[in-house]
């Protein structure tokens, strides 16, 4: 990953957009396996985080953004604005997360 800044903001602070690249997106499509069902569904009788879900969620948010970082690098940006994340439940148990964002080429200034 060649570019070093991601933001949510629609500017970096200390930069200045030099060239908008447009818009960079990675999509992960993820289902629950029978296994972690089961277990994510012993884990609710007890309440609290339900561990096997946030793995498997932050996994494919990770995914997702990794893959519209290599979109960013591979239109040639050294930033990533105005990041944002979506996701979509295609069918029960099936989900997609879409992440994006504006690729930018920022200089100090």
């Amino acid at each position: 990953m060649q570019h070093s800044m991601v933001s949510t903001a629609f500017e970096v602070t200390g930069y200045k957009t030099i060239k908008t690249l447009g818009l960079v997106r990675g999509i992960t499509v993820r289902s629950r396996s029978v296994f972690g069902t089961i277990g994510a569904s012993i884990q609710t009788l007890f309440g609290g985080n339900i561990t096997l879900y946030e793995t498997l969620c932050e996994r494919t948010r990770e995914e997702s953004f990794n893959s519209m970082a290599q979109h960013a690098d591979a239109l040639g940006a050294n930033a990533i604005i105005g990041v944002r994340y979506d996701a979509t439940e295609i069918m029960q148990g099936v989900t997609e997360v879409l992440c994006y964002g504006t690729a930018v080429v920022v200089e100090q200034g």
